[in-house]
This record gives structure tokens, C-alpha cells and sequence, in this order.
């Protein structure tokens, strides 16, 4: 089989690293991809939005299979782009159809979704500009802190945490009126503040049918101690400890099957992975988001405990048969750390040479923000590098993912050195 990979991230790198370990793997393709993934294929310089492009280079190298990483190809309908082309019918793609990616597309639309299906989340109203001056009378009636989340794509930099009245206000009249994240904030969810600890949940689905992946917790705040702005991920662990069986329970009863089943019900068809963004709230689950695809760090810990044949996996999904898929999993656990560039999150430094990274040997180094010039790694990106270490408990998991990450060097890296410690 002949597939391929879109996006050029951390999480594309464990994709990689994953299918090219499949024994129905012919030919692997990674576009754009990065410095790291061309040791597990074969790099294309195609953008990810390029739907022509794609299709050309699927079509001339009889690709058999589409693995899309990033969110934005899917709400903007690569899977339909496919299916309503007579010549490419016939390639799978991995990852919902726009209709479905509106769970991410849309917060909205995911918030209705959950209250239609009985799906446990926070509160909320959705307010635009002609509902404002109703919006900011609704903030006069809600308790403190108030979450604020743009109704679109904003590269994850859309929720805003209001701890002031005041605050809100001014917050929601930028997100809308002024259009503080563009198009993305002309809707604007807002959203009960829940108390409690954040997990991830991860579901592979063929429409009908599904497997639930390991469980994640990323980090997101660039300083130790969960402190400073955020980012797109610092690190992760797979298992958590506080996912207990009890509480993964009823999270499939209260959350997955009713997901699944909701989305048969409102005939949305759905192939590929879904991102459950949890709150724990004293041991329950609460929905926070949901995302259309896998995670950046998550994918990174989750794909390294998976033992089972990952494109077969895919291939369940593609032919609706993924309950009849073999699905093992580690008891070991995941750890990674991720390595940034100086001045991250804000204008950081790029274009400085990586070195020993050949002298990581019991971490998988997954690249992201990496390209290569003239034989040289260099940083290309925010985020650099995933160091993710498995052992058998989090504590080694971490002391290795750790201790490797400060075995690379480049100029302005730096990396959280308590990724976990607060699960220990």
C-alpha cells in the first residue's frame, strides 16, 4: 500500500515513525514534511490546502491512502475534494468529511452537538454582532472566570480566560467587533469556567465502530509550574494516572458512544480520529472540545504505546470493518518533552543548527519545526523537537525523555524540565 501523510509537525513525524513500521506499507509519502520525516519516507513539496496538487501526486504515484494531520484540510473538505472526484474515489482518506469537521471548524456547532446528544459539557451562549449588547448582559449574570472561545479556527490561540468582569466585556467586544482572530471570532461561545484536571481522549472511528486509544495530558503553558503564556504543547504523558478505569468508563458510556451514535443519527459520516478534550471534575468527565484529528505532543506519547499494526488500523477504518482490526496496546508509559525556539511563543529565533542528535538513544526524537540545508538540520519553527521516552513507569518515562532532551543542542533552546512531575 502506498499512503500518504499531510502536514510537517511533530505529529506527522510519529505518524511516520508508525506506518513505516507496517508490514502493508509499500511506498510512504510525508508533504510537506520535515527534516526528520524523510528517514521514514519520502518527502513532497506540496502545501497542505493544495487539493489539486495532492490529488496530481496521488493520482501519478498511485497513493492508496491519505493520512491528514492538521485540522484546516479537513474543514476545508480535502475528504470531499476525494469523494465527489470520479478518478480519485478510490483513495481512502483518513479524517471526517467537512460536515464532521465542523466538531473543530465550529465551536458552535460543537457545543449544539453536545447538548442535542446529551453529551455532558459547560454551559453556554454563543453571541455575534447582532446579539452583543445581549452577550455582554450575559456576562452580568455568570459567576467568575468566564471562558471566551472564538467560534472558528484561531490556531488555537482563540479561548480566552476572563478573570474580571470588566475584562469579559472588553474581551468579547474585541472578539467580535473588532475581529481579534479575524473571521474565526465573528460567533463567540461563551462558556462555563469548569473546575477541575484536563486529560485527553483519543478515538479512532470508521463511522460505526470505533477503538479508544491511550489517553494523554498535555501541557500547554510555556513556563514551569504551568506558568506564562501558552503554546501548542510542551509535553505529554500517555497513560494518566488519574484516568482510572472507573473514570475512562464512563467516559465511553457518557461521552464516546453517544458522540458516535450522535453523529450516525444526524447522518454526518465520520472516518477517521476524534480528539476528546476533557475536563475531570471530581470524577466525572466533562467535554471541553473536540478536535478532528490527533494531538501535538499527544500523538507523539499515544502512537509510541501502540503495538498494534497502525495501517491495518486505518485500513479498518477505511472499509468499515475496524471492529474486526486487531488493537493492542503497551502498559508502559509515555513521556515527551518538547524542545522550542528562544523568544517562543512569541517572534522566535530560526535557522540554528541542531546538533547530537544522533546521540539520543533511548528516546524517539520526533521532529517538527525542522528543515535541512546543505546536509544541516536546522530549526525552522516554534516548536523544534519531541524527545518521547517509553518506560515502565512515568517516573523513568520522564527522567529519560528529560535527561535526552538535554543531550540536543541549539542556539535559544529551551524546554520545560517538570513536564508530568505533577502526576508523580
Amino acid at each position: 500500500m502506498n499512503i500518504l501523510i499531510i502536514g510537517s509537525g511533530g505529529r506527522e513525524s510519529a505518524f511516520a515513525y508508525k506506518i513505516s513500521q507496517s508490514q502493508k506499507l509499500d511506498k510512504l509519502y510525508i508533504a510537506p514534511g520535515n527534516a526528520g520525516t524523510k528517514q521514514y519516507g519520502e518527502n513532497v513539496p506540496l502545501n497542505v490546502n493544495d487539493f489539486d496538487g495532492i490529488a496530481d501526486f496521488a493520482l501519478a504515484n498511485q497513493v492508496d491512502m491519505i493520512v491528514v494531520g492538521p485540522e484546516e484540510p479537513l474543514v476545508k473538505g480535502i475528504h470531499d475534494y476525494f469523494l465527489d472526484r470520479e478518478d480519485l474515489k478510490q483513495i481512502s482518506v483518513i479524517g471526517p468529511q467537512q460536515a464532521g469537521a465542523q466538531l473543530e471548524g465550529s465551536k458552535d456547532f460543537s457545543k449544539e452537538f453536545m447538548v442535542k446528544h446529551q453529551i455532558p459539557t459547560a454551559a453556554f451562549r454563543s453571541f455575534d454582532q447582532a446579539t452583543l449588547q445581549e452577550g455582554l448582559a450575559y456576562l452580568e449574570t455568570q459567576s467568575l472566570p468566564i471562558v471566551l472561545k472564538a467560534d472558528g479556527l484561531a490556531q488555537g490561540k482563540g479561548v480566552l480566560i476572563c478573570e474580571t468582569l470588566d475584562q469579559a466585556k472588553a474581551e468579547l467586544t474585541a472578539m467580535i467587533s473588532e475581529a481579534k482572530f479575524g473571521a474565526a471570532s465573528q460567533v463567540v461561545v461563551v462558556e462555563e469556567f469548569l473546575r477541575g484536571i484536563e486529560l485527553s481522549v483519543f478515538v479512532l472511528t470508521d463511522g460505526e465502530h470505533y477503538k479508544i486509544l491511550p489517553s494523554a495530558k498535555d501541557y500547554k503553558r510555556i513556563g514551569e509550574r504551568d506558568t506564562g503564556l501558552n503554546t501548542g504543547g510542551m509535553g505529554s504523558v500517555s497513560p494518566v494516572p488519574f484516568a482510572t478505569k472507573e473514570f475512562l468508563d464512563k467516559v465511553e458510556e457518557r461521552v464516546i458512544k453517544p458522540t458516535i451514535s450522535g453523529l450516525k443519527l444526524d447522518q454526518i459520516p465520520y472516518k477517521g480520529f476524534v480528539f476528546i478534550g476533557l475536563m475531570n471534575v471530581d470524577g466525572n468527565p466533562y467535554v471541553i472540545e473536540y478536535n478532528v484529528r490527533m494531538g501535538d505532543p499527544e500523538t507523539q506519547s499515544v502512537l509510541t504505546r501502540i503495538q498494534s499494526d497502525l495501517v491495518d488500523l486505518l485500513e479498518g477504518v477505511a472499509k468499515g470493518d475496524l471492529d474486526r482490526r486487531s488493537y493492542t496496546v503497551s502498559e508502559k508509559t509515555a513521556a515527551t518533552v518538547v524542545l522550542v525556539s528562544g523568544g517562543y511563543p512569541g517572534k522566535y529565533q530560526s535557522s540554528k543548527p541542531i546538533a547530537n542528535i544522533e546521540n539520543v538513544e533511548k528516546s524517539y526524537v520526533f521532529h517538527a519545526g525542522t528543515k535541512e540545508e546543505a546536509g544541516q538540520v536546522l530549526t525552522a519553527g516554534g516548536r523544534v523537537l519531541a524527545v518521547t521516552a517509553l518506560e515502565d513507569n512515568l517516573f523513568d518515562a520522564l527522567q529519560q525523555a528529560t535527561a535526552d532532551a538535554g543531550r540536543i543542542f541549539f542556539e535559544g533552546k529551551y524546554f520545560r524540565t517538570d513536564i508530568g512531575f505533577d502526576l508523580i
